[in-house]
């Protein structure tokens, strides 16, 4: 293509981007965003189909016999209210694309707008997922039940999602685990109220909860490898009526990330005997349940290596390797089904102000990576299409 239609794609993903941006849905209620990419597939020619109530296939059909490559955005945003400042901020209360999905969305109908350009000269086949749900309650999964992934069957599958700790111009990625297992936990303590002038009389849930708080951190300080990766926070206390009425019941709520899967094993065996021991020290009850999340995403080596070289052949974006982070991410589902990669854009500019994490209502992208985000899935299209880019250890 030539410079002038590269910047004619670049300016339109980014004007996508800010319409997306201007109206975030929430996990399932994506229905204004699927129809934009719908109108953007039907305006290039490329065949789509709705699954999993908002989600989106769609197919880019190289004319060279290849492979199938798999290119997943995520669409949904976070219930915030949006603070970055920004003239194109959310129009929506309570809800903003804080994590970047709308950059990922616009990036992922750029891309197909090149391919389909450039389908003669395309290896293989590409799909193209466009997935609700990411942040929650899981968009992944229903995609992949609905044959997202084999009509046709992917041989090797990418996303990408913008890194505020890597500049602007760049990519990372790692083999090997690069996020966590995300799960949820609920304790409920029970004891027994009565006046708090006469504290002997009743079974406090306070000092039991503050306990078991404290206890918890042991399973990380205490009970896993120091080299493997855990992490248990509690993030909700919930309890008491007033100054002077002891407690009678505590309700507390928390997340455990790990990277490894014997890891993740066994945590809830270990909060349950310590939740149980402690209760039953403070001559309390309780009552531990463990919602099982997203597992951890696992970069297939292969696919990691050949798409390195693919990329430090081919274009003159810099490859880094940024750590893991504990954050989860419901790519890991189709990273279990075929050969997955995580690719991470940097963003970081403090010009544009895109220095604040995800999930903050300060968060910012900067728009002119978008360019390098579409060369980039161009380019594990093209590679993965072409066999040059694949899976195994």
């Amino acid at each position: 293509m030539s410079a002038g239609e590269d910047l004619a794609i670049a300016e339109r993903a980014i004007a996508i981007r800010r319409e997306i941006h201007r109206y975030p849905e929430l996990g399932f209620e994506e229905e204004r965003t699927a129809a934009i990419v719908e109108r953007e597939l039907d305006a290039i020619g490329v065949q789509h189909r709705r699954v999993a109530k908002t989600g989106v296939v769609g197919i880019v059909s190289g004319a060279l016999p290849g492979k199938v490559a798999g290119l997943r955005a995520d669409m949904d945003a976070l219930p915030l209210t949006e603070r970055s400042g920004e003239p194109f901020s959310s129009e929506v209360p309570g809800k903003m694309h804080a994590c970047g999905h709308d950059a990922h969305t616009a990036m992922l109908l750029a891309a197909a707008r090149v391919l389909q350009r450039e389908r003669e000269t395309l290896h293989g086949t590409t799909v193209l997922l466009f997935q609700p749900a990411e942040e929650g309650p899981g968009g992944a999964l229903p995609m992949i039940e609905a044959g997202a992934m084999d009509d046709p069957k992917i041989d090797a599958v990418a996303m990408l999602h913008v890194d505020p700790r890597l500049e602007t111009g760049t990519i990372g990625f790692i083999a090997g685990a690069c996020n966590a297992a995300a799960d949820e936990f609920r304790v409920t303590i029970e004891g027994r109220g009565g006046h708090g002038a006469a504290p002997h009389l009743s079974v406090d849930a306070i000092p039991c909860a503050a306990a078991t708080v404290l206890a918890l951190q042991n399973i990380a300080a205490r009970e896993i490898d120091p080299l493997k990766t855990v992490v248990v926070t509690i993030g909700t206390i919930e309890g008491g009526y007033r100054n002077n009425i002891i407690a009678d019941r505590v309700h507390l709520t928390g997340t455990f990330r790990s990277q490894d899967q014997a890891v993740r094993d066994g945590l809830e065996a270990r909060a349950r005997r310590i939740v149980d021991g402690v209760a039953a020290a403070y001559g309390a009850k309780a009552t531990l349940e463990v919602i099982y999340g997203y597992p951890a995403v696992i970069n297939d080596a292969g696919l990691a290596g050949t798409f390195r070289a693919f990329m430090l052949a081919h274009t003159k974006i810099p490859v880094e390797s940024p750590a893991p982070t504990m954050g989860g991410e419901d790519f890991a589902y189709f990273a279990q089904r075929a050969p997955g990669l995580l690719i991470r854009l940097g963003i970081r500019s403090e010009a544009a102000g895109s220095i604040h994490p995800g999930h903050s209502p300060e968060f910012r992208v900067d728009e002119a990576a978008l360019d390098f985000g579409i060369e980039t899935l161009v380019a594990f299209a093209r590679g993965a299409g072409a066999g040059d880019v694949r899976g195994g250890n």
